[in-house]
């Protein structure tokens, strides 16, 4: 890339190593840099306004600049920059953010603990239920199942909960006691003739089939995303977590509901778990929790989790776990402004409403040569392409079509993200309908300029 040697790209490609990112590619392309954002909208520093479809990183449900946060993080920013939760002690924003989060739960919770992002939370909830087990007498009860194509995490045990290969090769993972059952994508890994429901009944099998080869008596938990979000925005099939559950109450297995992208609106309703009946033992919940305007997570608990924890603790002298900026006063009163804003905005409406219609714009779109297929529910959806519809073949190597087509639609003013050939879709929840026609605008006219290249 050519750039001045103190520009910001030139000493961005100096200084920064990137998430996500190939860090050789990166040093010829260089950064697109973001300099400002408002509503749904970012622009970078040419210049150029883009509709930011993916809401940052599927998190930033109020949108960009909204004042209000600006507003409640400097009040308490002023008042009391920091402080902690440890060894008894407690501040009035955390208080608040925790009563709030119990009582919005679609199922019985019983606490609140706070950490810094969806991996520190997702890592916690793996400690809490080896600490629970262990208050139990069950000191074999360690091993945890998630999914292959589920996205927990990147640090060593969320990495490791995590089913997507580039998040574990070269970093030794996963760790021991972390298994893997099957992905719950109906247009992917469903047998020819197989129905929805014939489909979810084979996947519960597989868990079950799983769980009675490892022991019963050694699986502790179960993890899940209502949806699944980086693994491509999948949509459990009809009658997947009602059977799933099943499965998992048969040999008293907790659930863990990763709400980390579904939570606060997302799918139409307040949590994924209230639109797919989950009821889960332990929720997980970030990024929406502030729209990522400060870094902040949350796990909520049940007294099934709670009490034996509790009892532990006292056994020991301490719940030896917890994180110096776990639950920031201002990290927690823009968190209780955000969840404000949502409530009295009727975002979850929103998404529910604008949802329906951003999913009717993007079917349109299925009978495009290069569309294999579309998903998603309320605000979230995915585009999958193909360089063969019948086959569902990709073009050259897989996620080359998904990222050609990712750089056209960004070059139409949309960032999105591709997900291999899968194209997301996750807009904050204010987007109005006459912006997802923008945003839908521009992909069709993204995916006829791929298709030429394609075709030749």
């Amino acid at each position: 890339m050519d750039a001045q040697p103190n520009s910001p790209e030139a000493r961005d490609i100096r200084y920064h190593l990137h998430s996500y990112t190939n860090a050789r590619k990166h040093q010829e392309a260089g950064p697109m840099i973001i300099e400002k954002g408002e509503g749904i909208y970012v622009e970078d520093i040419n210049g150029n306004r883009y509709i930011e479809a993916m809401a940052g990183l599927w998190s930033v449900a109020v949108g960009f600049s909204e004042p209000r946060l600006v507003e409640a993080a400097t009040r308490q920013m002023s008042k009391l920059p920091f402080y902690h939760n440890f060894t008894h002690k407690g501040h009035s924003p955390l208080i608040d953010l925790a009563e709030k989060l119990v009582k919005m739960a679609p199922v019985p919770m019983s606490k609140a603990f706070f950490t810094n992002s969806g991996s520190e939370a997702n890592d916690t909830a793996m400690k809490m239920i080896w600490y629970r087990s262990n208050a139990l007498g069950q000191p074999q009860r360690k091993k945890i199942i998630s999914r292959k194509r589920g996205y927990h995490g990147v640090t060593i045990a969320a990495a490791s909960l995590t089913g997507l290969p580039n998040n574990q090769i070269s970093f030794d993972l996963p760790i021991a006691n972390v298994l893997h059952t099957s992905s719950p994508h109906y247009w992917r890994e469903a047998l020819p003739g197989e129905s929805e429901d014939q489909f979810s009944t084979r996947l519960a099998n597989d868990l079950e089939q799983l769980i009675l080869a490892e022991g019963p008596e050694t699986i502790a938990a179960f993890f899940g995303e209502p949806v699944m979000g980086a693994g491509g925005v999948v949509v459990p099939p009809a009658g997947y977590w009602e059977k799933i559950q099943a499965v998992l109450n048969k040999y008293d297995i907790l659930l863990v509901a990763d709400e980390v992208i579904c939570g606060f609106g997302r799918t139409g309703e307040m949590f994924g778990s209230q639109t797919f009946g989950m009821k889960p033992d332990i929720m997980v919940m970030s990024k929406q929790i502030s729209s990522s305007y400060l870094p902040i997570s949350a796990l909520l608990i049940n007294d099934r989790v709670f009490e034996p924890l509790a009892d532990e603790s006292n056994r020991i002298g301490t719940f030896g776990h917890g994180f110096t900026a776990g639950g920031h006063p201002v990290a927690a009163a823009v968190a209780l402004e955000n969840l404000n804003i949502i409530e009295e905005r009727d975002l979850v409406s929103n998404a529910r409403e604008v949802g329906a219609h951003m999913q009717k714009r993007l079917r349109e779109l299925a009978s495009h040569e290069l569309v294999g297929e579309v998903r998603g529910i309320g605000l979230i959806a995915a585009v999958e392409l193909v360089a063969d519809k019948a086959t569902k073949a990709p073009w050259g190597q897989p996620g080359a079509l998904g990222g050609l087509a990712n750089s056209l639609l960004q070059q139409n003013g949309v960032i999105s993200r591709n997900m291999g050939d899968a194209l997301a879709f996750c807009p904050p929840l204010i987007i109005t309908r006459e912006q997802v026609d923008a945003m839908v605008d521009a992909l069709k006219v993204s995916l006829d300029a791929a298709a030429k290249q394609v075709r030749g």
